[in-house]
């Protein structure tokens, strides 16, 4: 299995830091986001980089990848986006989460499963 780590929601405002912080340590970084909320514009700069990914994916599909660790950042967070379309938003917590649960038990690695309130 490769070194690579895995940030669902990685387009986001909180994925794309972390994908940044993940970078600049070193990581290789597979940047997973559908784009439904979340902007290429905040990961721009770290396309360039050998050690970043972008793929453009739904996580309430399921994800056949191998990776090392996993941060399911993935889900619509503001009040705005959700209220916009709530269906979708717990499509992408409750789907997301389980798909992303399930590749973590696959593959036998952590998880951090970010939780909305």
């Amino acid at each position: 299995m490769n070194d690579t780590v895995m940030v669902t929601g990685g387009a986001g405002f909180l994925g794309s830091h972390l994908c940044d912080r993940l970078t600049e340590q070193g990581r290789d970084v597979l940047c997973v986001d559908n784009l439904y909320t979340g902007s290429k514009d905040n990961i721009r700069h770290l396309l360039a980089s050998e050690q970043f990914e972008f793929m453009r994916h739904d996580v309430t599909f399921p994800l056949y990848i191998e990776v090392k660790k996993i941060y399911n950042l993935a889900c619509p967070a503001s009040p705005v986006h959700y209220q916009h379309d709530p269906v979708q938003t717990t499509k992408t917590s409750v789907h997301g989460a389980i798909n992303m649960l399930g590749l973590a038990k696959r593959l036998r690695v952590p998880i951090f499963q970010r939780v909305y309130q």
